[in-house]
Protein backbone atom coordinates (compact mmCIF):
# COMPACT_ATOMS: atom_id res chain seq x y z
CA UNK A 1 0.00 0.00 0.00
CA UNK A 2 1.14 3.29 -1.32
CA UNK A 3 1.06 6.78 1.00
CA UNK A 4 -2.15 8.48 0.74
CA UNK A 5 -2.74 12.31 0.32
CA UNK A 6 -0.48 15.06 -0.61
CA UNK A 7 3.38 14.33 -0.27
CA UNK A 8 5.01 16.33 -2.72
CA UNK A 9 5.70 14.10 -5.70
CA UNK A 10 7.30 16.00 -8.62
CA UNK A 11 7.06 14.29 -12.17
CA UNK A 12 10.03 14.71 -14.99
CA UNK A 13 8.61 18.13 -15.49
CA UNK A 14 8.62 18.64 -12.02
CA UNK A 15 5.06 19.13 -11.80
CA UNK A 16 2.84 17.83 -9.06
CA UNK A 17 1.58 14.55 -9.81
CA UNK A 18 -1.94 13.32 -8.80
CA UNK A 19 -3.29 13.19 -5.29
CA UNK A 20 -3.08 9.55 -4.29
CA UNK A 21 -6.69 8.85 -2.71
CA UNK A 22 -7.26 6.23 0.11
CA UNK A 23 -8.71 3.45 -2.73
CA UNK A 24 -6.06 3.86 -5.06
CA UNK A 25 -3.29 3.90 -2.76
CA UNK A 26 -4.03 0.52 -1.91
CA UNK A 27 -2.15 -2.18 -5.13
CA UNK A 28 -3.20 -5.60 -5.27
CA UNK A 29 -1.17 -6.90 -8.52
CA UNK A 30 -2.15 -10.21 -7.74
CA UNK A 31 -6.26 -8.84 -8.60
CA UNK A 32 -4.86 -6.81 -11.67
CA UNK A 33 -3.16 -9.80 -13.42
CA UNK A 34 -6.25 -11.91 -12.84
CA UNK A 35 -8.84 -9.49 -14.46
CA UNK A 36 -10.47 -11.33 -17.48
CA UNK A 37 -9.71 -10.41 -20.43
CA UNK A 38 -12.32 -8.64 -23.24
CA UNK A 39 -13.07 -11.01 -25.89
CA UNK A 40 -13.55 -9.80 -29.86
CA UNK A 41 -15.29 -13.00 -31.65
CA UNK A 42 -18.53 -11.05 -30.15
CA UNK A 43 -20.25 -7.95 -29.90
CA UNK A 44 -19.88 -6.97 -26.44
CA UNK A 45 -16.33 -7.73 -25.11
CA UNK A 46 -17.45 -8.75 -21.35
CA UNK A 47 -20.27 -10.80 -20.68
CA UNK A 48 -23.00 -10.10 -22.77
CA UNK A 49 -25.79 -10.43 -20.03
CA UNK A 50 -24.09 -8.93 -17.18
CA UNK A 51 -23.19 -6.11 -19.65
CA UNK A 52 -26.50 -5.29 -20.97
CA UNK A 53 -27.84 -5.54 -17.58
CA UNK A 54 -25.42 -2.87 -16.33
CA UNK A 55 -26.43 -0.72 -19.04
CA UNK A 56 -30.40 -1.29 -18.20
CA UNK A 57 -29.36 -0.20 -14.99
CA UNK A 58 -26.95 2.64 -15.34
CA UNK A 59 -29.78 4.28 -18.04
CA UNK A 60 -32.56 3.47 -14.85
CA UNK A 61 -30.01 5.47 -12.30
CA UNK A 62 -28.79 8.05 -14.81
CA UNK A 63 -32.69 9.20 -15.56
CA UNK A 64 -32.78 9.94 -12.04
CA UNK A 65 -29.43 11.53 -11.51
CA UNK A 66 -28.96 14.15 -14.96
CA UNK A 67 -32.04 16.50 -15.33
CA UNK A 68 -31.24 15.98 -18.84
CA UNK A 69 -28.29 14.37 -21.35
CA UNK A 70 -27.73 15.15 -24.57
CA UNK A 71 -25.82 14.61 -27.32
CA UNK A 72 -24.52 16.09 -30.50
CA UNK A 73 -22.03 14.87 -33.37
CA UNK A 74 -22.49 11.16 -33.54
CA UNK A 75 -23.29 11.85 -36.79
CA UNK A 76 -19.90 13.00 -38.11
CA UNK A 77 -18.51 9.62 -37.26
CA UNK A 78 -17.68 6.78 -39.19
CA UNK A 79 -19.41 3.72 -37.24
CA UNK A 80 -18.18 1.26 -39.52
CA UNK A 81 -14.75 1.69 -37.76
CA UNK A 82 -13.39 2.47 -34.07
CA UNK A 83 -13.36 5.04 -32.27
CA UNK A 84 -10.92 6.28 -29.75
CA UNK A 85 -12.51 8.70 -27.61
CA UNK A 86 -11.10 11.70 -25.74
CA UNK A 87 -12.35 14.30 -23.11
CA UNK A 88 -11.43 16.18 -19.85
CA UNK A 89 -11.95 14.79 -16.80
CA UNK A 90 -13.43 16.92 -14.40
CA UNK A 91 -16.22 14.58 -12.90
CA UNK A 92 -14.86 11.71 -12.37
CA UNK A 93 -17.06 8.38 -13.04
CA UNK A 94 -19.44 10.79 -14.86
CA UNK A 95 -17.04 11.36 -17.36
CA UNK A 96 -16.83 8.08 -19.22
CA UNK A 97 -20.75 7.08 -18.17
CA UNK A 98 -21.83 9.80 -20.07
CA UNK A 99 -19.87 8.95 -23.49
CA UNK A 100 -20.87 5.14 -23.02
CA UNK A 101 -24.40 5.99 -22.33
CA UNK A 102 -24.55 8.57 -25.66
CA UNK A 103 -22.20 6.32 -28.13
CA UNK A 104 -23.85 3.61 -29.77
CA UNK A 105 -21.19 1.50 -29.26
CA UNK A 106 -20.01 -1.00 -27.22
CA UNK A 107 -16.66 0.05 -25.11
CA UNK A 108 -13.57 -1.60 -24.12
CA UNK A 109 -13.00 0.08 -20.96
CA UNK A 110 -9.97 1.01 -19.52
CA UNK A 111 -9.87 2.79 -16.16
CA UNK A 112 -7.58 3.48 -12.80
CA UNK A 113 -6.16 0.18 -11.52
CA UNK A 114 -8.51 0.00 -7.92
CA UNK A 115 -11.89 0.31 -10.02
CA UNK A 116 -11.36 -3.62 -10.62
CA UNK A 117 -10.57 -4.06 -6.74
CA UNK A 118 -13.09 -2.22 -4.82
CA UNK A 119 -15.75 -4.21 -3.30
CA UNK A 120 -18.92 -4.53 -4.67
CA UNK A 121 -17.72 -2.29 -7.88
CA UNK A 122 -15.30 -4.61 -9.16
CA UNK A 123 -17.83 -7.39 -9.48
CA UNK A 124 -19.62 -5.48 -12.45
CA UNK A 125 -16.41 -3.96 -13.94
CA UNK A 126 -14.61 -7.56 -14.55
CA UNK A 127 -17.70 -8.52 -15.82
CA UNK A 128 -17.77 -6.42 -18.35
CA UNK A 129 -13.68 -6.36 -19.15
CA UNK A 130 -12.57 -3.33 -17.53
CA UNK A 131 -8.94 -3.11 -17.90
CA UNK A 132 -6.61 -1.71 -15.16
CA UNK A 133 -4.32 1.11 -15.43
CA UNK A 134 -1.55 2.18 -13.73
CA UNK A 135 -0.79 6.06 -13.67
CA UNK A 136 2.74 7.50 -12.73
CA UNK A 137 1.18 8.70 -9.55
CA UNK A 138 1.37 5.33 -8.69
CA UNK A 139 4.58 4.25 -9.97
CA UNK A 140 6.27 7.58 -8.39
CA UNK A 141 5.18 6.37 -5.51
CA UNK A 142 6.53 2.76 -5.57
CA UNK A 143 3.39 1.30 -5.33
CA UNK A 144 4.66 -0.39 -8.29
CA UNK A 145 7.75 -1.43 -10.34
CA UNK A 146 8.52 -0.35 -13.49
CA UNK A 147 8.45 -3.76 -15.07
CA UNK A 148 5.40 -4.57 -13.20
CA UNK A 149 3.72 -1.12 -14.62
CA UNK A 150 4.99 -1.60 -17.83
CA UNK A 151 3.49 -5.25 -18.17
CA UNK A 152 -0.11 -4.24 -16.77
CA UNK A 153 -0.25 -1.32 -18.49
CA UNK A 154 1.43 -2.36 -22.13
CA UNK A 155 -1.74 -5.47 -21.58
CA UNK A 156 -4.13 -3.15 -20.69
CA UNK A 157 -3.18 -0.87 -23.59
CA UNK A 158 -2.82 -3.61 -26.34
CA UNK A 159 -6.43 -4.91 -25.25
CA UNK A 160 -7.99 -1.80 -25.76
CA UNK A 161 -5.63 -1.26 -29.09
CA UNK A 162 -7.48 -4.74 -30.13
CA UNK A 163 -11.20 -3.59 -29.57
CA UNK A 164 -11.23 -0.49 -31.17
CA UNK A 165 -9.52 -2.53 -34.56
CA UNK A 166 -12.70 -4.46 -34.36
CA UNK A 167 -14.40 -1.39 -34.56
CA UNK A 168 -15.16 -1.09 -30.95
CA UNK A 169 -15.22 2.27 -29.17
CA UNK A 170 -12.97 3.41 -26.25
CA UNK A 171 -12.73 6.18 -23.86
CA UNK A 172 -9.85 7.64 -22.24
CA UNK A 173 -8.91 11.10 -20.37
CA UNK A 174 -5.16 11.99 -21.63
CA UNK A 175 -5.08 14.48 -19.07
CA UNK A 176 -4.82 11.24 -16.66
CA UNK A 177 -6.49 12.21 -13.72
CA UNK A 178 -9.87 13.99 -12.12
CA UNK A 179 -9.12 17.70 -11.96
CA UNK A 180 -11.53 20.92 -10.75
CA UNK A 181 -9.50 23.13 -13.31
CA UNK A 182 -11.27 25.09 -15.49
CA UNK A 183 -9.09 24.23 -18.46
CA UNK A 184 -7.09 20.83 -19.10
CA UNK A 185 -4.29 20.44 -17.75
CA UNK A 186 -1.15 18.61 -19.44
CA UNK A 187 -2.15 15.62 -21.91
CA UNK A 188 -0.64 12.18 -21.15
CA UNK A 189 0.16 10.12 -24.57
CA UNK A 190 -1.57 7.08 -23.27
CA UNK A 191 -4.42 7.93 -25.67
CA UNK A 192 -2.39 8.21 -28.98
CA UNK A 193 -0.36 5.52 -28.02
CA UNK A 194 -2.93 3.34 -27.67
CA UNK A 195 -4.76 4.77 -30.55
CA UNK A 196 -2.12 4.39 -33.06
CA UNK A 197 -1.65 0.62 -32.12
CA UNK A 198 -5.23 -0.09 -32.94
CA UNK A 199 -4.32 1.22 -36.28
CA UNK A 200 -1.49 -1.12 -36.40
CA UNK A 201 -3.55 -3.78 -35.52
CA UNK A 202 -6.90 -3.12 -38.24
CA UNK A 203 -4.17 -3.11 -40.90
CA UNK A 204 -2.58 -6.11 -40.28
CA UNK A 205 -6.32 -8.04 -39.83
CA UNK A 206 -7.29 -5.82 -42.83
CA UNK A 207 -10.08 -3.68 -41.48
CA UNK A 208 -11.19 0.11 -41.13
CA UNK A 209 -8.40 2.48 -39.53
CA UNK A 210 -9.65 3.74 -36.51
CA UNK A 211 -10.06 7.48 -35.83
CA UNK A 212 -9.54 9.36 -32.39
CA UNK A 213 -12.32 11.78 -31.52
CA UNK A 214 -12.13 14.77 -29.39
CA UNK A 215 -15.50 14.75 -26.89
CA UNK A 216 -16.64 17.79 -24.54
CA UNK A 217 -18.22 16.86 -21.54
CA UNK A 218 -20.56 19.85 -20.26
CA UNK A 219 -21.94 19.78 -16.86
CA UNK A 220 -24.18 22.69 -15.34
CA UNK A 221 -22.89 22.47 -11.80
CA UNK A 222 -20.83 18.79 -11.92
CA UNK A 223 -21.27 18.32 -8.19
CA UNK A 224 -24.83 18.54 -8.27
CA UNK A 225 -27.76 16.65 -8.23
CA UNK A 226 -29.87 16.69 -11.18
CA UNK A 227 -27.85 19.15 -13.11
CA UNK A 228 -27.45 18.90 -16.89
CA UNK A 229 -24.73 17.31 -19.08
CA UNK A 230 -24.13 17.53 -22.44
CA UNK A 231 -21.87 15.60 -24.70
CA UNK A 232 -20.92 16.87 -27.88
CA UNK A 233 -18.42 14.81 -30.31
CA UNK A 234 -16.27 17.15 -32.33
CA UNK A 235 -14.86 16.13 -36.05
CA UNK A 236 -13.22 13.03 -35.72
CA UNK A 237 -8.89 12.97 -36.27
CA UNK A 238 -8.08 10.25 -38.73
CA UNK A 239 -5.00 7.96 -38.52
CA UNK A 240 -3.11 7.77 -41.43
CA UNK A 241 -0.98 4.61 -42.28
CA UNK A 242 1.87 7.09 -42.62
CA UNK A 243 1.74 7.09 -38.82
CA UNK A 244 2.37 3.54 -38.14
CA UNK A 245 6.04 2.49 -37.62
CA UNK A 246 6.87 -1.32 -39.37
CA UNK A 247 8.31 -2.44 -36.15
CA UNK A 248 4.42 -1.52 -34.45
CA UNK A 249 3.58 -3.62 -37.42
CA UNK A 250 5.39 -6.45 -36.46
CA UNK A 251 5.11 -6.51 -32.90
CA UNK A 252 0.98 -6.73 -33.40
CA UNK A 253 1.23 -9.42 -35.40
CA UNK A 254 3.29 -11.36 -32.72
CA UNK A 255 0.48 -10.01 -30.64
CA UNK A 256 2.83 -8.16 -28.86
CA UNK A 257 3.34 -4.78 -27.54
CA UNK A 258 5.90 -1.96 -28.80
CA UNK A 259 5.66 1.95 -27.99
CA UNK A 260 4.91 3.85 -30.88
CA UNK A 261 7.80 6.38 -31.84
CA UNK A 262 7.66 9.74 -29.95
CA UNK A 263 7.03 11.95 -32.98
CA UNK A 264 3.78 10.05 -34.05
CA UNK A 265 2.70 10.21 -30.51
CA UNK A 266 3.15 13.61 -29.85
CA UNK A 267 1.92 14.80 -33.76
CA UNK A 268 -1.21 13.39 -32.86
CA UNK A 269 -1.37 14.84 -29.46
CA UNK A 270 -0.74 18.31 -30.84
CA UNK A 271 -4.02 17.30 -33.15
CA UNK A 272 -5.76 16.73 -30.76
CA UNK A 273 -4.92 19.41 -27.99
CA UNK A 274 -6.42 22.82 -29.80
CA UNK A 275 -9.34 20.59 -31.00
CA UNK A 276 -10.21 19.49 -27.51
CA UNK A 277 -9.72 22.45 -25.84
CA UNK A 278 -12.54 24.32 -27.93
CA UNK A 279 -14.79 22.03 -26.67
CA UNK A 280 -14.10 23.05 -22.52
CA UNK A 281 -14.87 25.75 -21.20
CA UNK A 282 -10.70 26.67 -21.28
CA UNK A 283 -10.58 29.46 -18.89
CA UNK A 284 -8.73 30.53 -15.82
CA UNK A 285 -11.43 29.79 -12.94
CA UNK A 286 -15.01 28.80 -12.92
CA UNK A 287 -15.97 32.50 -12.04
CA UNK A 288 -14.90 33.57 -15.68
CA UNK A 289 -17.39 30.59 -16.86
CA UNK A 290 -19.86 32.02 -15.26
CA UNK A 291 -19.32 35.36 -16.29
CA UNK A 292 -19.93 34.09 -19.83
CA UNK A 293 -22.96 32.49 -19.21
CA UNK A 294 -24.44 35.69 -17.77
CA UNK A 295 -23.43 37.21 -20.63
CA UNK A 296 -24.74 35.03 -23.06
CA UNK A 297 -27.87 35.10 -21.23
CA UNK A 298 -28.27 38.89 -21.42
CA UNK A 299 -27.15 39.34 -25.20
CA UNK A 300 -29.39 36.39 -25.63
CA UNK A 301 -32.65 37.94 -24.29
CA UNK A 302 -31.51 41.39 -26.22
CA UNK A 303 -32.16 39.90 -29.45
CA UNK A 304 -35.15 38.09 -28.09
CA UNK A 305 -34.05 34.88 -28.51
CA UNK A 306 -33.83 33.10 -24.93
CA UNK A 307 -31.43 30.29 -24.61
CA UNK A 308 -34.00 27.32 -24.25
CA UNK A 309 -30.99 24.62 -23.27
CA UNK A 310 -28.20 23.65 -21.78
CA UNK A 311 -26.92 22.48 -25.18
CA UNK A 312 -27.47 26.08 -26.17
CA UNK A 313 -26.18 27.72 -23.25
CA UNK A 314 -23.02 25.58 -23.50
CA UNK A 315 -22.74 27.19 -27.31
CA UNK A 316 -23.30 30.61 -26.50
CA UNK A 317 -20.80 30.90 -24.07
CA UNK A 318 -18.30 29.68 -25.97
CA UNK A 319 -19.25 31.82 -29.11
CA UNK A 320 -18.39 35.17 -26.50
CA UNK A 321 -15.42 33.17 -25.22
CA UNK A 322 -14.22 32.82 -28.84
CA UNK A 323 -14.86 36.59 -29.84
CA UNK A 324 -13.13 37.35 -26.56
CA UNK A 325 -10.18 35.50 -27.47
CA UNK A 326 -9.67 33.81 -31.32
CA UNK A 327 -8.45 29.83 -30.54
CA UNK A 328 -5.48 30.66 -33.11
CA UNK A 329 -3.88 32.55 -30.66
CA UNK A 330 -3.29 30.27 -28.02
CA UNK A 331 -0.16 28.41 -28.14
CA UNK A 332 0.33 24.90 -27.17
CA UNK A 333 2.52 24.64 -24.54
CA UNK A 334 0.42 26.99 -22.99
CA UNK A 335 -1.58 25.17 -19.98
CA UNK A 336 -3.16 28.27 -18.62
CA UNK A 337 -5.25 30.35 -20.66
CA UNK A 338 -5.09 34.21 -20.51
CA UNK A 339 -7.86 36.02 -18.20
CA UNK A 340 -10.43 36.88 -20.33
CA UNK A 341 -10.46 41.20 -20.70
CA UNK A 342 -13.48 43.00 -22.00
CA UNK A 343 -15.76 45.99 -20.47
CA UNK A 344 -18.51 43.23 -20.80
CA UNK A 345 -17.00 40.38 -18.89
CA UNK A 346 -16.30 42.97 -16.30
CA UNK A 347 -19.67 43.78 -15.97
CA UNK A 348 -20.98 40.20 -16.82
CA UNK A 349 -18.22 38.95 -14.14
CA UNK A 350 -20.10 41.55 -11.50
CA UNK A 351 -24.20 40.43 -12.13
CA UNK A 352 -22.70 36.50 -12.16
CA UNK A 353 -21.05 36.74 -8.77
CA UNK A 354 -24.69 38.11 -7.75
CA UNK A 355 -26.51 35.68 -8.81
CA UNK A 356 -24.54 33.02 -7.80
CA UNK A 357 -24.15 34.39 -3.86
CA UNK A 358 -28.14 33.93 -3.91
CA UNK A 359 -28.01 30.49 -5.96
CA UNK A 360 -29.10 31.67 -8.93
CA UNK A 361 -27.95 32.21 -12.87
CA UNK A 362 -28.70 34.10 -15.86
CA UNK A 363 -31.65 31.64 -16.36
CA UNK A 364 -33.22 33.75 -13.63
CA UNK A 365 -33.38 36.57 -15.77
CA UNK A 366 -36.29 38.04 -16.90
CA UNK A 367 -37.34 38.24 -20.74
CA UNK A 368 -35.33 41.68 -21.20
CA UNK A 369 -32.32 41.07 -19.22
CA UNK A 370 -33.53 44.46 -16.60
CA UNK A 371 -34.45 42.39 -13.83
CA UNK A 372 -35.32 38.43 -12.37
CA UNK A 373 -38.19 36.91 -13.74
CA UNK A 374 -41.17 35.99 -11.30
CA UNK A 375 -42.59 32.29 -11.43
CA UNK A 376 -45.87 31.50 -13.41
CA UNK A 377 -48.65 30.42 -11.82
CA UNK A 378 -48.16 27.50 -14.37
CA UNK A 379 -44.48 26.69 -12.92
CA UNK A 380 -45.91 27.24 -9.24
CA UNK A 381 -48.87 24.15 -9.79
CA UNK A 382 -46.44 22.32 -11.71
CA UNK A 383 -43.98 22.39 -9.14
CA UNK A 384 -46.52 21.83 -6.24
CA UNK A 385 -48.01 19.03 -7.97
CA UNK A 386 -44.77 17.59 -8.65
CA UNK A 387 -44.27 17.27 -5.26
CA UNK A 388 -47.80 16.16 -4.33
CA UNK A 389 -47.41 13.25 -6.47
CA UNK A 390 -44.49 11.65 -5.04
CA UNK A 391 -46.26 11.80 -1.08
CA UNK A 392 -48.17 8.37 -1.85
CA UNK A 393 -44.81 7.19 -2.74
CA UNK A 394 -42.37 8.59 -0.11
CA UNK A 395 -42.77 5.41 2.25
CA UNK A 396 -41.63 3.29 -0.79
CA UNK A 397 -39.05 5.62 -1.90
CA UNK A 398 -37.70 5.85 1.85
CA UNK A 399 -37.89 1.68 2.34
CA UNK A 400 -36.13 1.20 -1.36
CA UNK A 401 -33.96 4.06 -1.34
CA UNK A 402 -33.70 5.50 2.12
CA UNK A 403 -30.03 3.64 3.33
CA UNK A 404 -28.18 4.27 -0.33
CA UNK A 405 -29.59 7.97 -0.40
CA UNK A 406 -28.33 8.44 3.07
CA UNK A 407 -24.94 6.69 2.10
CA UNK A 408 -24.21 8.18 -1.07
CA UNK A 409 -24.91 12.00 0.35
CA UNK A 410 -23.01 11.59 3.33
CA UNK A 411 -19.82 9.60 0.94
CA UNK A 412 -20.50 12.45 -1.53
CA UNK A 413 -19.57 15.27 1.09
CA UNK A 414 -16.66 13.32 3.06
CA UNK A 415 -14.79 12.00 0.23
CA UNK A 416 -11.00 12.46 -0.13
CA UNK A 417 -11.28 12.43 -4.07
CA UNK A 418 -12.48 16.15 -4.39
CA UNK A 419 -16.15 17.77 -5.04
CA UNK A 420 -15.43 16.34 -8.77
CA UNK A 421 -16.28 12.70 -6.96
CA UNK A 422 -19.41 13.97 -5.19
CA UNK A 423 -22.09 12.59 -7.86
CA UNK A 424 -19.98 9.60 -8.43
CA UNK A 425 -20.92 8.61 -4.50
CA UNK A 426 -24.15 9.53 -5.46
CA UNK A 427 -24.90 7.54 -8.50
CA UNK A 428 -22.67 4.41 -7.30
CA UNK A 429 -24.89 4.21 -4.08
CA UNK A 430 -27.66 4.32 -5.65
CA UNK A 431 -26.87 1.60 -8.41
CA UNK A 432 -25.14 -0.68 -6.66
CA UNK A 433 -25.81 -0.26 -3.27
CA UNK A 434 -29.81 -1.08 -4.23
CA UNK A 435 -28.49 -4.26 -5.70
CA UNK A 436 -28.48 -5.38 -2.25
CA UNK A 437 -31.06 -3.30 -0.59
CA UNK A 438 -34.12 -4.13 -3.07
CA UNK A 439 -33.89 -7.66 -2.65
CA UNK A 440 -34.39 -7.70 0.68
CA UNK A 441 -37.16 -4.90 1.08
CA UNK A 442 -38.80 -6.67 -1.89
CA UNK A 443 -38.61 -10.17 0.47
CA UNK A 444 -39.57 -8.58 3.05
CA UNK A 445 -42.58 -6.92 2.12
CA UNK A 446 -43.51 -9.82 0.59
CA UNK A 447 -42.68 -11.84 3.59
CA UNK A 448 -44.86 -9.95 5.58
CA UNK A 449 -47.53 -9.23 3.57
CA UNK A 450 -47.52 -13.52 3.53
CA UNK A 451 -48.15 -13.61 7.50
CA UNK A 452 -50.60 -11.28 7.24
CA UNK A 453 -52.91 -13.07 4.85
CA UNK A 454 -53.00 -10.69 1.80
CA UNK A 455 -52.46 -12.98 -0.56
CA UNK A 456 -54.64 -15.66 1.14
CA UNK A 457 -57.65 -14.35 -1.53
CA UNK A 458 -55.69 -15.52 -4.43
CA UNK A 459 -55.85 -19.10 -3.18
CA UNK A 460 -52.17 -19.48 -4.03
CA UNK A 461 -50.47 -17.33 -1.54
CA UNK A 462 -46.77 -18.61 -1.32
CA UNK A 463 -46.26 -18.53 -5.14
CA UNK A 464 -48.00 -15.39 -5.05
CA UNK A 465 -45.52 -13.97 -2.63
CA UNK A 466 -42.80 -15.18 -4.33
CA UNK A 467 -44.03 -13.20 -7.67
CA UNK A 468 -44.57 -9.95 -5.84
CA UNK A 469 -40.89 -9.75 -4.96
CA UNK A 470 -40.07 -8.75 -8.72
CA UNK A 471 -42.65 -6.88 -9.24
CA UNK A 472 -41.54 -4.62 -5.98
CA UNK A 473 -39.02 -3.51 -8.09
CA UNK A 474 -40.53 -1.51 -10.99
CA UNK A 475 -41.92 0.23 -8.05
CA UNK A 476 -38.81 1.17 -6.30
CA UNK A 477 -37.71 2.68 -10.01
CA UNK A 478 -40.79 4.65 -10.33
CA UNK A 479 -40.60 5.66 -6.12
CA UNK A 480 -36.96 6.94 -6.88
CA UNK A 481 -37.98 8.83 -10.72
CA UNK A 482 -40.46 10.36 -8.85
CA UNK A 483 -38.36 11.88 -6.08
CA UNK A 484 -35.90 13.41 -8.76
CA UNK A 485 -39.34 15.05 -10.41
CA UNK A 486 -40.19 16.40 -6.62
CA UNK A 487 -36.92 17.98 -6.54
CA UNK A 488 -37.23 19.35 -9.70
CA UNK A 489 -40.68 21.14 -8.65
CA UNK A 490 -38.52 22.02 -5.22
CA UNK A 491 -35.80 23.66 -7.39
CA UNK A 492 -38.65 25.71 -9.27
CA UNK A 493 -40.69 26.73 -5.97
CA UNK A 494 -37.03 27.27 -4.06
CA UNK A 495 -36.03 29.74 -7.27
CA UNK A 496 -38.76 31.46 -7.21
CA UNK A 497 -38.49 32.24 -3.28
CA UNK A 498 -34.51 33.15 -4.06
CA UNK A 499 -35.35 35.63 -6.88
CA UNK A 500 -37.81 37.09 -4.50
CA UNK A 501 -35.24 37.47 -1.81
CA UNK A 502 -32.95 39.02 -4.22
CA UNK A 503 -35.40 41.77 -5.09
CA UNK A 504 -36.45 42.88 -1.63
CA UNK A 505 -32.55 43.13 -0.81
CA UNK A 506 -30.13 44.22 -3.55
CA UNK A 507 -33.06 45.22 -6.10
CA UNK A 508 -31.05 48.46 -6.34
CA UNK A 509 -27.49 46.68 -6.87
CA UNK A 510 -28.87 44.02 -9.28
CA UNK A 511 -30.56 46.87 -11.44
CA UNK A 512 -27.06 48.75 -11.70
CA UNK A 513 -25.03 45.57 -12.63
CA UNK A 514 -27.84 45.08 -15.01
CA UNK A 515 -27.94 48.62 -16.28
CA UNK A 516 -24.18 48.48 -16.39
CA UNK A 517 -23.70 45.45 -18.54
CA UNK A 518 -26.57 46.71 -21.46
CA UNK A 519 -24.76 50.04 -21.36
CA UNK A 520 -21.71 47.94 -22.37
CA UNK A 521 -23.37 46.00 -24.97
CA UNK A 522 -25.29 48.80 -26.47
CA UNK A 523 -21.79 50.81 -27.53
Amino acid sequence: MTQAGEDGTLDHRGELVPTLTKASSKVRLDALMSVPQPRWDRAIPGSPGWTKLAFVLLRIVARGQFKSLTSEGLDRLDHDRGAMCCAWHVNALMDPLSIMLTHPSHFVIGGRHDLVTRPILSFWTRRMAVQPVVRKAELLRGGFSQEEAQNLNGRTLLNIARGISHGHGSALFPEGTAHDEAHMIRLRTGPMRTVLAAAAIAHVEGRPLPHLVPVGLHFRVRHHFRTDAHVEYGDPIPVKLDDIPADLLAAVKRNDWSEPPAEAVTALRDTLTPRLRRLTPDLVTWDERRALHALAHVRARRQHRPLPDWKSEVMAARAERDALRPAEDRALEAIVPEPLSSPAIDAADALARRLEAHGLDGRDLDATARGLRRNTPTATLGGLARMALFLPLLPVFLLSMGIQSTLGYVKGNSTDEGVDARTTYHFVFALFASMIVWPLVAGGLAAGAYVGGLFDQTGFPEISAILAIPLCFPLFVLSGWSFASAWDGWVVLRGGLRRSRLRRRHAEALSAELGALHSVLDE
